[in-house]
């Protein structure tokens, strides 16, 4: 049983940057990956990034690789997702979420927290 709870989300301009984090609930966060996902408006959930338990590995989607950056400070039971030189076509419900591996595939993850809304003005 693992509780995610994000925050960090709000209203930026274009070009402008976040930072999201995730505070997970446990005694074992080290030993999950982590990752980030999200939602617009009649769009299917999307895949942002993925990292392992230990922080050694990461995964992005091509077009995000470059302006988001995963990580994680395991002390703290917490993921973030730093988002830079953010676009109009970024806004939607981020959500992080816990699993075995650091994959790309909502499915191959046990727990999901609510999501933060992001949005992007021009």
């Amino acid at each position: 049983q693992v509780q995610l709870v994000e925050s960090g989300g709000g209203l930026v301009q274009a070009g402008g940057s976040l930072r999201l984090s995730c505070a997970a609930s446990g005694r074992t966060f080290s030993r999950y990956a982590m990752g980030w996902f999200r939602q617009a408006p009649g769009k299917e959930r999307e895949f942002v990034a993925a990292i392992s338990g230990s922080g050694s590995i990461t995964y992005y989607t091509d077009s995000m690789k470059g302006r988001f950056t995963i990580s994680r400070d395991n002390a703290k039971n917490t993921v973030y997702l730093q988002m830079n030189s953010l676009k109009p076509e970024d806004t939607a419900v981020y959500s992080c979420a816990a699993g075995s591996v650091p994959r790309t595939r909502g499915y191959e993850y046990d727990y999901w927290g609510q999501g933060t809304q992001v949005t992007v003005s021009s």
